[in-house]
């Protein structure tokens, strides 16, 4: 017990570790002796974990695109009780916040994009992870779907769920532009509510 308690806080050094370096130096430049170096562990503390680089960055992108859908998930959650209007803005307002959470992140996920279109193989992998992202939210506009009225040129929910990722991804390109947050969230929330509601 002790030994696996051990290995898997030695692993969620290393994955945050991970998240830093290739963050600040992106996944190509990255090297398995930054990653140590920055969790403060030798080689073979990394190889008891992962065989390779490439795989460490897969776990660290299943890690954060999980907990990035589990947050969108909860910021759609509607106060069933609330005024139909306000209560939808202020689901607008909340995804538009955890959207638009994380700049290193953006930073990391936009690697491994570009990765991805490199390597067909890993493309399914990301595919999967924006599907899981597509179908969180899709689950919370059903939750909510009599309070929407969506605008002519979105035909059903699935499609709204992917106008909102699409509106995301746009949205994020400019904020790792010009690192304007506060702007950034302003233009997904227009965008959303433009969306979502008529």
């Amino acid at each position: 017990m002790r030994v696996t308690k051990r290995r898997a806080e030695t692993r969620a050094r290393l994955l945050e570790a991970a998240f830093r370096v290739f963050a600040a130096k992106g996944f190509g430049p990255a090297r398995i002796d930054d990653v140590c170096e920055a969790a403060g562990y030798t080689r073979g503390a990394f190889y008891s974990n992962f065989t390779t680089l490439d795989e460490l960055f897969f776990a660290l992108y299943d890690e954060r695109a999980a907990l990035i859908a589990a947050q969108v998930a909860a910021a759609l959650t509607a106060d069933e009780s609330a005024p139909i209007e306000p209560s939808i803005h202020t689901v607008i307002a909340r995804t538009a916040a955890t959207l638009l959470l994380d700049r290193d992140w953006l930073l990391v996920k936009t690697d491994f994009l570009l990765y991805a279109s490199r390597h067909p193989e890993v493309a399914t992998r990301l595919a999967t992870h924006r599907a899981e992202l597509r179908s969180a939210i899709e689950a919370r506009l059903h939750a909510v779907e009599g309070r929407l009225t969506l605008p002519a040129g979105v035909a059903d929910i699935p499609a709204a769920a992917r106008a909102v990722v699409a509106a995301y991804d746009g949205v994020t390109v400019q904020l790792l532009l010009d690192g304007d947050l506060p702007a950034a969230r302003v233009w997904l929330t227009q965008l959303l509510t433009a969306l979502l509601i008529r």
